[in-house]
C-alpha cells in the first residue's frame, strides 16, 4: 500500500511555542510510519514555516529546556489553489526542493495563529486538507466570551462570569472591581484567547483584583472574570471517527496542594495535582459526562476533536468551563490519557485525526 504523506506542524507564535514542540516530538515518535510518510514543519516564533528534523528526540518535554523551533534558513512554500499539492522547501542557500505531494496536515498548535481558525482558513484557502479543527469551532472555542454564548444558547450549564475589556478597565477600574465582588470569591481571571492556563489567576481576595487582571491583560485585551465553582474537576475526551462522534471515559483533575490546574500542573508534572483517568464515577455519571461533551461539541460545530472541561457539583449538575479544539497531547496530558484508558492507543488516536482530516 502506497504510504499517504502527513505534514506534522507544530510550534507557532503564541505563548505555547514550547508545549506544541513538545506534542510534536510524542506524535513524530508514535505515528504509524508503515502508513503514513511524514514531513515535519515547524513555525519558528516569529511565524516563519521551517523544515524540520524527523527527529522526536530532538523535542522532549523537559522542564528544565523546554524544546522550540528554531529558524535554520529553510523556507517551506505550501502547495496553490488549483495545482498538484506539492510541498517544496527554498534552502539557506537559495535552491529550491520539491518534497512531493501531500495529503493531509496535521496541525498540532496551540493559541493564537494556530488553534483560533486562522491555520484552519489559511489551509481552506490553499485547498489542502488538514486534521483538527475547522474555522468555526477554532475561532469560537478560542474565544471563551463566545464559547460561552454558544453553549448557553444550546442550553448548557456555564459558570457566572463578566467580559472586560482593557479600555473599561482602564477608564473606571471601581465599575470592574464592583462587578467581580458582585460574582462571590473565589474568582478566576483569565485572558478570553488564550490556552493552557496562560495567564490564567485564582482570587481569593478583592486586593489581588488588580494583579491578577494585569497578568491576564499581558496576554489579551479582552479578559474573563468567572466565579469559582464548587465541584470535581472532570474532562472528557472527545473524537470525530468515521462512526460518529465519540466521548472518551471521564478523567478527573485532582488538586492536592495546587490551588488550580495551572500551567505547570498541565504540562510540567508540577507537584499538588493528580490527572486521574478513568475517574471514579458511577455509570449515570460517565454517561451523563460523555453526553454532555458531545453536546457541548456539537454546540460549536465541533470537528476532528475537543477536550471538554466541566465541574460536576456536589449536587450533581454539570458545569461546562471550556473546550480545547486542540487541547494538550503530550504523554502526560488529559486528553490522550483518557483515550488510552478508553482502549485507544497513542498512535491509533493520532491515525483517528489524520484519517478525520482524510476524509474531507
Amino acid at each position: 500500500m502506497d504510504k499517504q504523506t502527513v505534514v506534522v506542524l507544530f510550534g507557532g507564535r503564541s505563548s505555547e511555542h514550547s508545549i506544541s514542540s513538545a506534542t510534536a516530538g510524542g506524535v513524530l515518535g508514535a505515528i504509524d510510519r508503515d502508513r503514513y510518510a511524514v514531513i515535519p514543519v515547524g513555525i519558528t516564533r516569529d511565524g516563519a514555516f521551517v523544515l524540520e528534523d524527523d527527529d522526536p528526540a530532538k523535542f522532549p518535554l523537559d522542564a528544565a529546556h523546554l524544546p522550540e523551533v528554531v529558524d535554520n534558513g529553510t523556507r517551506v512554500l505550501w502547495p496553490e489553489p488549483g495545482g498538484d499539492r506539492t510541498l517544496r522547501v527554498v534552502h539557506p542557500g537559495g535552491a529550491t526542493e520539491g518534497l512531493g505531494e501531500i495529503d493531509v496536515v496535521l496541525p498540532i498548535l496551540h493559541g493564537p495563529h494556530g488553534e483560533d481558525g486562522t491555520i484552519q482558513g489559511y489551509f481552506d484557502t490553499l485547498e489542502v486538507p488538514y486534521a483538527g479543527g475547522g474555522v468555526l469551532d477554532s475561532a469560537l472555542c478560542m474565544d471563551k466570551h463566545f464559547m460561552k454564548i454558544a453553549l448557553r444558547a444550546a442550553g448548557i450549564s456555564v459558570a457566572p462570569g463578566v467580559t472586560v475589556r482593557r479600555r473599561e478597565w482602564d477608564v473606571d477600574p471601581a465599575v470592574v472591581r464592583r462587578r467581580a465582588v458582585e460574582l462571590g470569591l473565589p474568582v478566576f481571571v483569565k485572558p478570553a484567547r488564550a490556552g493552557s492556563s496562560v495567564g490564567v489567576s485564582k482570587v481569593t481576595a478583592p486586593e489581588e483584583l488588580d494583579a491578577a487582571l494585569a497578568i491576564a491583560f499581558a496576554e489579551d485585551d479582552k479578559v474573563l472574570i468567572e466565579a469559582g465553582i464548587t465541584g470535581r474537576e472532570i474532562e472528557v475526551a472527545v473524537l470525530e471517527t468515521a462512526d460518529g462522534v465519540r466521548a472518551s471515559l471521564p478523567g478527573e483533575i485532582v488538586l492536592t496542594d495546587r490551588g488550580f490546574y495551572d500551567f505547570e500542573g498541565k504540562y510540567l508534572g508540577g507537584d499538588g495535582v493528580d490527572v486521574v483517568c478513568p475517574a471514579e464515577l458511577s455509570e449515570a455519571e460517565v454517561a451523563a459526562v460523555q453526553e454532555a461533551g458531545v453536546r457541548a461539541f456539537q454546540a460549536v460545530d465541533g470537528r476532528g476533536l475537543a477536550r471538554v472541561d466541566m465541574f460536576l457539583t456536589p449536587d450533581g449538575e454539570l458545569v461546562v468551563n471550556e473546550l480545547n479544539t486542540m487541547p494538550g497531547f503530550t504523554p502526560i496530558s488529559m486528553f490522550p490519557k483518557c483515550w488510552v484508558a478508553s482502549g485507544l492507543s497513542y498512535g491509533d488516536l493520532i491515525t483517528e485525526l489524520v484519517e478525520a482530516g482524510l476524509r474531507r
